[in-house]
């Protein structure tokens, strides 16, 4: 009976510590190790982590500052396209205006000489045209004049073989057809000769 009081008095004595607060020693050495852990990454990884980050950020900064610079080259090269797309229209524009008031122009210069050249044939087929009527009158002029004189030398009786009488009948003869008035070469006495002498 005298054992079992004597382990509860020993239970009761003893000093039980709680499970979730730590000994003094283990926080003071893990205070130790912070410090020192905590100097070495202030002292060494710190700055190394901060070197690494602001390299990327003047990276990033610069490669922004290139892809600005490249934007606005790459705009500028688009907006000097674009001017000399629509230089290019323009000059294309007047270069088909030009083209197509020379084509105008060499059209009526065409129609000109076409129609100079027209004048030209129509101005020579006139000539032409007289001409033949001149030739065709004055060799209608010897065949009656041929006629004529035949036909007087039959109904005078006489050959009218000289040249100037032959040519004052033949002249007569037309004058009078040509007035309208000619009467018989035997009936008138004017379309012959006076004198009727021969040759």
């Amino acid at each position: 009976m005298f054992g079992a009081p004597a382990v509860v008095l020993a239970s009761e004595t003893e000093f039980v510590r709680p499970v979730l607060v730590p000994a003094v020693y283990d926080i003071v050495w893990s205070t130790v190790v912070f410090v020192v852990l905590f100097f070495l990454f202030w002292k060494y990884v710190l700055p190394t982590y901060l070197r690494v980050l602001d390299e990327r950020a003047d990276k990033i900064q610069g490669g922004l500052e290139k892809a600005e610079k490249a934007q606005a080259e790459a705009d500028a090269r688009l907006k000097e396209y674009g001017d000399q797309l629509a230089e290019a229209r323009e000059e294309a524009g007047r270069i088909r205006e030009q083209a197509r008031s020379e084509g105008a122009a060499i059209i009526a210069e065409m129609r000109d000489r076409a129609q100079v050249e027209a004048a030209r044939v129509t101005e020579q087929a006139q000539r032409q045209l007289e001409a033949e009527r001149t030739q065709a009158v004055a060799q209608l002029r010897g065949e009656v004049g041929r006629l004529a004189v035949d036909l007087a030398g039959r109904v005078v009786g006489e050959s009218l073989t000289d040249e100037q009488r032959q040519q004052r009948v033949v002249d007569r003869f037309l004058a009078d057809l040509e007035a309208g008035d000619a009467q018989p070469v035997g009936g008138s006495a004017s379309t012959l000769p006076s004198g009727g002498g021969t040759a």
